[in-house]
């Protein structure tokens, strides 16, 4: 009888199993059609060979990583040397979204605790608050931003207005213009994991510190700060992945000086004139670039986990 009752179980174990599975059917389904196809596609575009009306021909080349990498002169008759200008780019991209991610973090994470503070019943109309801008269009968003930063826009209008400055402060086309758009673009992407974290913490430590006459810089960066790590580190990861790779902030924001890697990305795939195996390339560097990140920064996690464990 137990035998039957053990073999009863096992088959009822068996059958949620494959119920599982034919359930998750459909989400990996859309996984591999949408996220890893794409991502296939221009691993294999990337090998192939640049067609000149725009497209690929289907023969093996490396004549796009080449590109990306090495310098061989105006004609391709010369020694390779490695190619500044786009490794400059990427640079540029790297600190560009750093900048931007900084920012965020100095701005979202006060925020995100002012919110988490507040009484519960007023929290989901603060978080209501920060998200009501983001339900425009990014492109929308990004032209408003240039027309409020141009020199004849509000904000020079504001500032000539109140006597703080006699000229217009030329901000559009500028490195700090981008960092303004990034920051503006993907600032909930820092707030709300934050405030997810910060809501779930004991504030009975912080009054624990109090009592034993510790200050609140101190309190925040030992006690408050540990705690709510987790959601810090996934704020500016969600942070800095896309700003990697945008496009609209540089293109509109920063003019041609103010190139980042989602720019030149854009520029392979647009028309007839476009390299598209050099834009693949370029992915392909981005996207790898932006996984031995996020390895490492899984990998720190680990280790922070296991010296606290």
């Amino acid at each position: 009888m137990a035998a039957g009752a053990a073999s009863g179980g096992s088959a009822r174990a068996d059958t949620y199993k494959d119920a599982r599975g034919w359930l998750l059917l459909p989400s990996w389904a859309v996984l591999g059609i949408f996220v890893l196809g794409p991502v296939c596609m221009m691993l294999v575009y990337s090998f192939l060979t640049k067609e000149f009306r725009g497209g690929v021909i289907w023969e093996f080349s490396l004549a796009a990583y080449d590109q990306f990498f090495f310098d061989r002169g105006l004609f391709g008759d010369e020694p390779p040397a490695i190619e500044w200008t786009y490794i400059t780019i990427f640079w540029r991209s790297i600190w560009q979204a750093g900048a931007a991610t900084l920012l965020s973090l100095l701005i979202g994470f006060p925020t995100a605790y002012f919110i988490a503070t507040r009484p519960e019943n007023a929290r989901p109309m603060w978080v209501f608050l920060i998200t009501i801008p983001y339900w425009v269009n990014l492109l929308i968003r990004t032209v408003s931003m240039k027309f409020l930063l141009r020199d004849q826009g509000p904000l020079n209008d504001f500032l000539i207005g109140t006597g703080l400055i006699d000229s217009p402060i030329h901000i559009v086309n500028t490195n700090f213009a981008v960092q303004l758009g990034l920051f503006y673009s993907y600032l909930p992407f820092m707030v709300l994991p934050v405030y997810a974290a910060v809501e779930r913490y004991n504030f009975s430590l912080s009054e624990a510190a109090a009592d034993l006459y510790a200050s609140k810089w101190t309190t925040l960066r030992r006690i408050v700060l540990p705690a709510v790590k987790p959601g810090v580190v996934a704020g500016c990861i969600l942070v800095f992945v896309p700003s990697m790779g945008s496009f609209l902030a540089p293109d509109l924001l920063g003019g041609a000086k103010n190139f980042m890697i989602g720019s030149l990305i854009e520029e392979q795939f647009k028309g007839n004139a476009g390299n598209w195996p050099f834009g693949a390339a370029a992915s392909m560097v981005l996207l790898t670039m932006v996984l031995i990140i996020l390895m490492f920064s899984a990998r720190q996690q680990a280790k922070a986990d296991k010296a606290g464990g």
